[in-house]
């Protein structure tokens, strides 16, 4: 048995959660523990800038990449620590980095994380750069999640597993004897228009228990015109969106005057479940059971809307299936890490648009 740690920053910048996996074989594996630690509100603002154009790029995307090596180092010793475990009873550490750019149409993605400082601090093999070699094959690089899924989710019916970060996207599970039809995508925005929102108006970093948002109402009109004026969500997969895309830039554009912001966070939580319930019920809707993780699945007004917009399926979250809906992420670049260390590919062709399967990852030694 070997033990893997993954770790992984998404879209919402909110912080780095890093995961301690045992696995006995690709598809048994045990959560040895867990570890989230908050990025500082100045990084954030970095992280943030370096998402669009600006002034001194180079510059400033070396000094963020350093500072998420050190918070990222951080983090893991605090996880072995926790654990009582040292750099040498982990094979190797999955770093995902963060995305500031994600362009798969111009064959280029950039996850932001210092691999080598990485390394060099946690005295542990280090890999990252799991998204490239796949957009070099021709694929979207994203999301790559649902060969994870396909491998430890797997069951006698098919099943949707949806994740709720910054972006929701969606892995369809066949039977488990036909998992090489696995397929899924990014459905639309979740979290990164609706904590972007919050900030925005009342200064808070995301609407805990979405209480904000239940004191607003839903604008069925605005949701229905949200939903079929963007072409993203009739796009056919593969695809993969982003901050590129869904902003506060393309919020404003969409924004009706007089409309009271909390019933604009209210509509934008039901927006994300719409896009994914739609998506559910035109690609696989001889699914009956729906798992959730991720952030948002700990929305409760999200989940309720899942729920509503998918009737007579069953929604639970990933807990039910023995993997937290915080864990799962990290989870997954855990097992990632563990696909290129024994040189096995990472990637699933029918969810990313790849020419092949491929290897992902670069190897930054201790």
């Amino acid at each position: 048995m070997s033990i893997y740690i993954g770790m992984m920053s998404g879209t919402s910048l909110d912080g780095v959660d890093a995961v301690a996996v045992q696995f006995e074989s690709n598809t048994v594996l045990k959560v040895l523990g867990s570890k989230s630690l908050s990025l500082s509100e100045e990084l954030q603002e970095l992280l943030l800038s370096l998402c669009f154009t600006g002034p001194n790029e180079i510059n400033r995307c070396q000094i963020a990449g350093n500072r998420l090596a050190r918070i990222y180092a951080e983090t893991c010793c605090t996880l072995l620590k926790d654990l009582s475990l040292s750099a040498s009873h982990i094979t190797a550490i999955g770093a995902h980095g963060q995305t500031v750019r994600h362009n798969p149409q111009n064959g280029a993605t950039t996850q932001l994380i210092n691999g080598a400082l990485l390394a060099e601090l946690t005295q542990i093999d280090t890999i990252i750069d799991f998204r490239n070699r796949d957009i070099a094959a021709g694929g979207q690089g994203a999301p790559l999640v649902p060969a994870f899924h396909a491998s430890v989710f797997a069951s006698d019916e098919p099943r949707a597993i949806v994740n709720f970060g910054g972006i929701a996207n969606v892995t369809f599970l066949g039977r488990r004897e036909d998992q090489e039809k696995t397929f899924g995508f990014d459905c639309g925005p979740a979290n990164i228009l609706l904590d972007a929102w919050v900030k925005d108006n009342l200064g808070l970093t995301y609407d805990k228990d979405a209480k904000w948002a239940r004191a607003g109402v839903l604008n069925e009109d605005w949701l229905s015109c949200l939903y079929s004026s963007e072409p993203y969500f009739s796009q056919s997969c593969p695809k993969s969106t982003g901050r590129e895309l869904f902003n506060l830039e393309w919020l404003n554009k969409h924004l009706r005057a007089g409309m009271k912001p909390e019933d604009v966070q209210h509509t934008l939580t039901a927006l994300s479940a719409l896009a994914v319930a739609k998506d559910i019920e035109k690609y696989q809707p001889e699914t009956k059971e729906v798992f959730t993780c991720g952030g948002g699945a700990k929305n409760p007004l999200l989940m309720e809307y899942l729920q509503k917009y998918l009737p007579g399926k069953i929604v639970q979250p990933t807990d039910i299936l023995g993997l937290g809906t915080q864990d799962v992420e990290g989870a997954a670049f855990a097992w990632l890490a563990k696909q290129f260390v024994e040189r096995l590919p990472g990637n699933l062709p029918a969810v990313t648009g790849a020419k092949g399967k491929r290897i992902l990852g670069a190897l930054y030694p201790h």
